[in-house]
């Protein structure tokens, strides 16, 4: 039996709040799918783009557990394919955020050897600080 999906105060707050982040209407999604057929990321991630999409519609705050949001690398296919014209990398941006605003850090480069930080390129540096770090 499939499992029972409610919508209370909470899922509600929780989807208020991905939009006010994200700046993107969620609710026109209409789940067809087209973000994660053209998501270059989609084999590593744990659930597809459009299951992100509907979980934070449906306020399922699970969602914050999935690596999804973290493998986005913000390439906006999705968007350039969406027909509603939604842009998916916002929407994991506000749902990293809200992660990242628990001041839980996933990244220390002190655990790092210099010498292989030196090796790595800048941007990468930098992109994981700003996805990992709060």
């Amino acid at each position: 039996m499939p499992k029972k999906i409610v919508i209370n105060d909470a899922s509600e707050e929780f989807l208020r709040k991905i939009i006010e982040l994200s700046g993107e209407v969620i609710t026109l999604c209409d789940q067809c799918g087209t973000c994660s057929g053209g998501c270059p990321f989609v084999e590593e991630m744990d659930i597809t783009p459009s299951q992100l999409m509907r979980k934070v519609q449906l306020g399922q705050q699970d969602v914050l557990e999935s690596k999804t949001m973290w493998l986005c690398a913000t390439c906006n296919t999705c968007t350039v394919r969406c027909p509603r014209g939604l842009d998916l990398s916002k929407v994991a941006e506000g749902l990293r955020q809200v992660v990242l605003r628990q001041a839980i850090d996933n990244l220390d480069l002190n655990n790092y050897p210099k010498e292989e930080i030196k090796e790595l390129p800048q941007i990468a540096i930098i992109a994981a600080i700003r996805k990992l770090t709060s």
